[in-house]
């Protein structure tokens, strides 16, 4: 069995070792350019069109992480009718659940008031919010979105959820599709973006949907940058529509030092850093899912390529 791995921006050598180990009597190779030589599987996070166009063989393309916009952004490129499989979870579910509930609990507690008022050398005591009233929105249903209202739901929050197609998720006043998204952007006092990117949700966070928001509601996205249109959500912080914003993800990576979110007190900034993919998770799911196709068992994470997800 011959693997090729390729991951833009990652040291290749641990991941070879790795994937070595988990799969014995694999011959795993890094891919470097005019590499056209065959493999069965390829193991890729943002590969170049070189890697993949024209290749035969392929029986499947593995993506090192939940989100695919980068790999099917190939189009035509990608090898006709090979599936492209995308990691379930692989330790990002709970990393995800970690950086929302805390974001959550920051605008819950009022830390971010708290904060302004050390700034300012003041000691002053601020009502709670009520929880009953601090309901939660999330934009996104699939596998990290469910993790995500779990972890809420254990901290007692009131959650809406939202997806493309209708879902039933325990805990979730569950909204979908185009006619329910304007009930759920009412309710969502704070809006969390876990959606796909896909061309249907590309900029689906601007000026006509954030402002059906409450007026004081805050935003966090730990999605893809490109779900939200910048300009649009810094001109409603600055109006006080949207009281806050925890980004973690964004239009252009990094993010430039000239950009205005770095000046604006009411945004807060990570650098991509709310799930990173952990390899000894990700290598044991790509070793358990090529030993199914294998036998030739079906898998779960296969993309759906009209979808986009």
């Amino acid at each position: 069995m011959r693997i090729l791995f390729h991951a833009t921006g990652g040291k290749p050598d641990p991941w070879l070792a790795d994937l070595t180990e988990a799969i014995p009597g694999a011959e795993v190779r890094a891919w470097q350019e005019g590499d056209h030589a065959p493999a069965d599987y390829a193991v890729v996070w943002q590969p170049p069109r070189a890697m993949l166009q024209d290749r035969g063989g392929l029986k499947a393309i593995f993506n090192l992480g939940a989100g695919v916009d980068g790999i099917m952004a190939l189009g035509d490129a990608l090898p006709a009718d090979v599936p492209v499989v995308r990691l379930d979870d692989a330790g990002m579910g709970v990393q995800m659940a970690e950086y929302v509930s805390h974001a959550v609990l920051h605008y819950f507690r009022r830390f971010d008031d708290y904060a302004m008022q050390q700034n300012e050398g003041r000691w002053r005591f601020l009502k709670p919010h009520d929880k009953r009233e601090f309901t939660v929105g999330i934009l996104g249903l699939g596998i990290l979105g469910t993790r995500i209202a779990d972890a809420l739901a254990g901290l007692g929050f009131r959650l809406h959820g939202w997806s493309r197609s209708a879902k039933d998720v325990q805990g979730v006043t569950c909204h979908s599709g185009a006619e329910g998204l304007d009930a759920f952007l009412a309710a969502s006092r704070v809006l969390v973006c876990i959606l796909p990117l896909t061309s249907e949700t590309r900029g689906i966070l601007n000026r006509d949907t954030l402002g059906k928001l409450p007026k004081g509601a805050y935003v966090v996205n730990v999605a893809r940058g490109g779900h939200l249109v910048e300009e649009d959500l810094l001109a409603m912080v600055q109006s006080g529509h949207i009281a806050g914003a925890t980004l973690d993800v964004f239009r252009e990576e990094p993010l430039p030092p000239a950009h205005p979110f770095w000046r604006e007190p009411r945004i807060r900034i990570t650098p991509h850093a709310a799930a990173v993919t952990l390899r000894g998770d990700s290598v044991r799911q790509i070793a358990g899912k090529v030993a199914q196709l294998e036998r030739g068992e079906p898998i779960a994470g296969v993309v759906d390529p009209t979808k986009g997800y």
